[in-house]
């Protein structure tokens, strides 16, 4: 046990980790600080926490300062009814007498590695952070136990450093990445030159951001998987190497052939060159713990299914991180084995999932099942023929906001991969793409890798949940989520998950390729959960949250039940029931766009003003909000099938770029049913590309400026929008 030596006041600790603990409860709970003591106790087989009451403190020890940051958020959860969030603005206020632990009590760590994020949130959700939003961030990972993050962070100023050191040029290196807000496609392999040439400033930053991320997730004993080199090169490295085996990978997501990326073959000599020059760079800028995500296949098709070719190439990109790090462990998401399952598991075969994942050792290997709420690869693997693996959550695609998820269904498929999967289970993980709507499951989710008995009855933890989420305890609150949990959360996410108002207004199937606006409950469910929540009177950020996400939602769905409506009223050319259906609608646009700027959240506003403060000079920060622009909107240029993918309900987007699309809709057929015609054939046409029209000019010129603060009152917001005062 590490020694606290004893001042007047505050504990001075001879330990890393006790010290990096208390560090940590100074910057979440600064009012509360003085209250917590920390100790670092013996190794044991497991992770471990210790509460135990001393006089007026209470000491947290633990095995390190990452069991520790969940000793404390637990204490702070299940005794204070305290919620941190994953942003900074989400934290309930401590009790003023805090809570005393009658008992000490032990938890143990039920899986020794839990993963967090995707490549893709690093586009969807943090290309634009800073320190201030990563520091939080960091300790809510702390928090909740997660101790391997992905950090891929300030890889590109490693890549130009190779490309330009093995003889490409300045220009051609910069225009070989995609914009910031795309560069987790780049860096999976999928898209090339999207959205550049990337300037120099956004380097520069990026490498001194990554290096404070990965000392802080360091000091709080996470291990960060960084990048390593996958076989994806500049096609201008045929001009220095032409012998060198490379080839054009397949398209992806209908960008222009020019995008493609382009591979080298991992039995190429130059490919363990590049691997070692790579690792060289990125460990004397980054450190290492060995531990390096690379995927080769994502959503592309290779040049064979040949069992051997695809043995082949992953013992090969193997062999290179080997020979340039012999600790080295790969760490690989498994989506591939979901996405182009079609393929992969040919006649329901494994053979080429089994020769490309069991062509290099198990024991330096870390498999991410990717998507279990929806296809447990597992189960479908002899699970994963003993290699480690972590069961993970998705829960969320390109960052769409809306309720979706099923606690019940996580906790049991959690449950029976403990019971049924194997040593070789080995963790619990997210791989999310955005931050949505819906924080407290990924919450949920990691107390899932501890032994808590709060998991026992997911009832219980509704009840709990309650107070944590609107800091009071009465049945309104108790009523209202029991009603969330059994009746509205029933439902996995899935790409596309929007409400119509997002997507590309049509009579019949969106245009917008990814869509899906299903929502399995009746919407006056979500009224009554509104008007409980109203009823508890509960306070803080969790609450009023929650208040506008739930009303968000309903007026959503209710959005949907009248443009039905209007289909019925356009199909009996009922031009009286148009014109009043028309004003509700886009009534409804300017409701919700009002109630979405109460909350920092939900505000296009910041997002655009984070990407803007890159900007090294005005030009630089016109050229950030064009990319922060387009994700959300037409992910690429005009008429791109991933157009919406991203689309979130958000204050500003709602008000001007949604509304905006459905006037123009509603103007054309106006215009159709005047002229004794329907909106079909060339009239649709022309509509679509006046709407495409509209989408590119909104994101490349830039119009119209959004706050980046919220304003209004939340609550009384609500009111108006349910029609309650």
């Amino acid at each position: 046990m590490a020694a606290i030596v004893a001042c007047s006041h505050k504990p001075v600790y001879d330990s890393a980790d006790s010290a990096a603990a208390a560090a940590l409860a100074s910057r979440v709970v600064p009012e509360a600080a003085d209250h917590f003591v920390f100790e670092t106790l013996p190794a044991d087989s497991c992770d471990y926490f210790v509460l135990r009451q001393d006089g007026d403190r209470l000491v947290i020890g633990g095995n390190n300062a990452n069991s520790m940051a969940v000793g404390l958020n637990y204490y702070l959860r299940h005794y204070c009814g305290v919620n941190i969030g994953w942003f900074a603005e989400d934290k309930g206020p401590v009790p003023d007498k805090l809570p005393a632990v009658a008992e000490p009590v032990r938890r143990n760590a039920r899986v020794p590695e839990r993963f967090f994020l995707n490549y893709c949130t690093f586009g969807y959700t943090m290309p634009w952070w800073k320190w201030e939003q990563w520091e939080h961030f960091i300790d809510w990972m702390a928090l909740n136990g997660i101790n391997l993050p992905l950090a891929i962070t300030g890889q590109e100023s490693v890549w130009y450093s190779v490309w330009t050191e093995l003889g490409l040029t300045d220009e051609e290196v910069r225009n070989y990445f995609t914009g910031p807000a795309h560069l987790p496609w780049h860096r999976m392999l999928n898209l090339d030159r999207w959205g550049g040439p990337l300037p120099q400033s956004w380097l520069e930053g990026q490498e001194a951001l990554q290096k404070r991320i990965v000392e802080r997730e360091r000091e709080l004993n996470m291990r960060p998987v960084l990048p390593a080199f996958a076989g994806h090169v500049p096609p201008e490295l045929s001009r220095i190497y032409p012998d060198a085996r490379i080839e054009r990978m397949s398209d992806w997501a209908g960008f222009a052939e020019d995008d493609f990326p382009w591979f080298l073959d991992p039995d190429d000599p130059l490919f363990p060159v590049i691997q070692k020059k790579f690792l060289e760079k990125e460990t004397a800028l980054y450190g290492t713990d060995h531990v390096y995500g690379i995927d080769v296949f994502n959503e592309m098709i290779p040049r064979s299914w040949e069992p051997s070719y695809l043995g082949h190439v992953s013992r090969g990109v193997y062999e290179s991180l080997a020979a340039a790090d012999p600790e080295a462990t790969w760490l690989q998401m498994t989506w591939l084995f979901y996405n182009e399952r079609r393929y992969w598991f040919e006649g329901d075969s494994d053979e080429r999932v089994k020769a490309y994942l069991t062509s290099y050792p198990a024991e330096h290997s870390i498999l991410l099942d990717y998507y279990c709420e929806r296809m447990e690869v597992w189960r479908n693997t002899d699970c994963y023929y003993g290699i480690p693996f972590i069961w993970c959550y998705l829960g969320n695609f390109g960052g769409n906001t809306f309720l979706a998820g099923d606690i019940h269904d996580i906790a049991s498929k959690i449950e029976n991969a403990f019971a049924e999967a194997g040593p070789n289970f080995k963790g619990i993980g997210s791989t999310l793409e955005g931050f949505d709507c819906n924080p407290f499951i990924y919450q949920f989710l990691f107390e899932k890798a501890w032994d808590f008995p709060e998991h026992g009855d997911v009832d219980a933890y509704a009840a709990s949940l309650s107070r944590i989420r609107t800091g009071v305890e009465n049945d309104a609150a108790v009523s209202a989520w029991k009603t969330l949990f059994d009746e509205i959360y029933i439902q996995r996410s899935v790409p596309g998950h929007s409400p119509i108002m997002n997507l590309r207004p049509s009579f019949g199937r969106s245009s917008s390729y990814h869509s899906s606006v299903r929502f399995n409950y009746e919407n006056e469910k979500l009224r009554e959960v509104i008007l409980s929540l109203l009823e508890a009177g509960g306070s803080g950020p969790a609450y009023e949250f929650d208040l506008v996400n739930v009303t968000r939602q309903w007026l959503c769905n209710g959005f949907e039940e009248r443009f039905a409506r209007y289909v019925e009223a356009y199909d009996n050319r009922d031009t009286e029931a148009l014109a009043s259906l028309r004003e509700e609608l886009l009534a409804t646009f300017d409701t919700l766009d009002e109630l979405l700027a109460s909350q920092p959240y939900f505000l296009v506003g910041r997002w655009i003003a984070d990407a803007r403060s890159w900007g090294a000079t005005p030009a630089e920060a016109d050229y950030f909000e064009t990319n922060a622009r387009n994700l959300l909107t037409s992910w690429g240029d005009r008429g791109n099938m991933l157009t919406d993918y991203a689309d979130r309900s958000w204050s500003g987007l709602v008000g001007s770029y949604y509304k905006g699309r459905w006037e123009l809709f509603f103007d054309a057929v106006d215009a159709a049913l005047a002229d004794g015609e329907s909106l079909d054939g060339p009239r649709a046409d022309a509509l679509l590309e006046a709407t495409k029209d509209f989408e590119h000019s909104w994101w490349a010129d830039r119009p119209g400026t959004f706050p980046s603060t919220p304003h209004g009152n939340s609550l009384s917001l609500v009111r108006s929008a349910i029609g309650e005062r």
